[in-house]
């Protein structure tokens, strides 16, 4: 960012996952007398699997990130925006937030809360000078473990797939604009319409079909 755009950039650290960092992330901001003018909710997890498989730590991680991190930076944050300037918010869910999702189950829930506090929220926030736009991709190759789930997709991953660096142009652009939801790709844009239309027992039905056999493809050792 520095070097393409010339800016001045600032860094801080913090554990979004505890409570007393975040506090600690704030308490810096505040003293650094810092106002912002829009605020990016890109940190979340998913440890894949079944719920009965996953860790009590696995899952609370998974809560306390995706949902208590980014309430708390938001909140934080409308304390900290620049009263003269249009404050923009970007939450970053999912695609998954359209259906029950069978070996996702707690990771595609907190996408759906995402989805709906985002939406409520932006009504909310109408008539004090901010927007809320909630982004819902498909898979990105972000992560070797994130490309290993997509190969075991088959067909049907590699063509929801999208680059990074579109996705998140394409979400800038539908923030900036003020846009409700961005769902990047006329294929996805498909399934979120027939997910959003299917009863929710067949759509979990379905897609615990196909995620659990992309599940077991992935989790078998790479050949040598």
């Amino acid at each position: 960012i520095r070097g393409t755009y010339g800016v001045r950039v600032l860094t801080a650290a913090a554990d979004l996952t505890d409570t007393l960092s975040r506090a600690g992330l704030f308490e810096r901001l505040r003293g650094a007398n810092l106002r912002f003018r829009g605020l990016v909710n890109v940190a979340g997890i998913d440890y894949e699997g079944p719920f009965y498989e996953q860790s009590a730590r696995q899952i609370q991680t998974i809560i306390r990130l995706n949902v208590e991190g980014t309430l708390d930076m938001i909140r934080g944050m409308l304390e900290l925006r620049d009263p003269l300037e249009t404050f923009r918010i970007l939450n970053v869910a999912s695609l998954a937030a359209y259906s029950p999702m069978p070996v996702k189950a707690t990771y595609a829930a907190s996408k759906r809360f995402l989805l709906d506090f985002s939406l409520a929220l932006r009504e909310e926030l109408r008539g004090l000078g901010a927007t809320v736009t909630v982004l819902c991709p498909a898979g990105m190759p972000t992560t070797p473990e994130n490309i290993r789930a997509i190969q075991a997709q088959g067909f049907l991953g590699q063509i929801t797939t999208l680059d990074a660096g579109a996705v998140a142009n394409t979400a800038l652009d539908y923030t900036l604009a003020g846009r409700a939801v961005c769902v990047p790709g006329a294929i996805n844009r498909l399934l979120q319409a027939i997910g959003s239309l299917a009863p929710a027992p067949l759509a979990a039905g379905l897609i615990g079909s196909r995620w659990k056999a992309a599940h077991r493809r992935a989790s078998q050792p790479a050949s040598a």
